[in-house]
């Protein structure tokens, strides 16, 4: 299995940014892609941002324009760069990889976004 680990949520105020980090270890070789979602309360999860492992993304359309997904493969290791946040983007966001053998999920980073 692949075990996913998140960091750089926070709190920080409109329209300020944000750099979440996943870094994943064990059977890396296996991802077919990586992706970030996020879930607010009382909303169910949504997909944020897909990169796959010839580098192509997509973006959910609310945070087009304003997020952007890359990753280090030396390193292992994918990010979200999040800019002009607004209090809409708080939620709990998850890091994801995708598998023949299935997804292995991170066990989140919360992001607040003030008023």
């Amino acid at each position: 299995q692949v075990h996913l680990v998140e960091s750089g949520g926070g709190l920080v105020q409109t329209g300020g940014s944000l750099k979440l980090s996943c870094a994943a270890s064990g059977r890396v070789f296996s991802i077919k892609a990586m992706a970030w979602y996020r879930q607010a309360p009382g909303k169910q999860r949504e997909m944020v941002a897909t990169i796959t492992t010839d580098g192509s993304t997509n973006y959910g359309d609310s945070v087009k324009g304003r997020f952007t997904i890359s990753r280090d493969n030396a390193e292992n290791t994918v990010y979200l760069q999040m800019n002009s946040l607004k209090p809409e983007d708080t939620a709990v966001y998850y890091c994801n990889s995708r598998h023949l053998f299935g997804d292995n999920w991170g066990q989140g980073t919360q992001v607040t976004v003030s008023s």
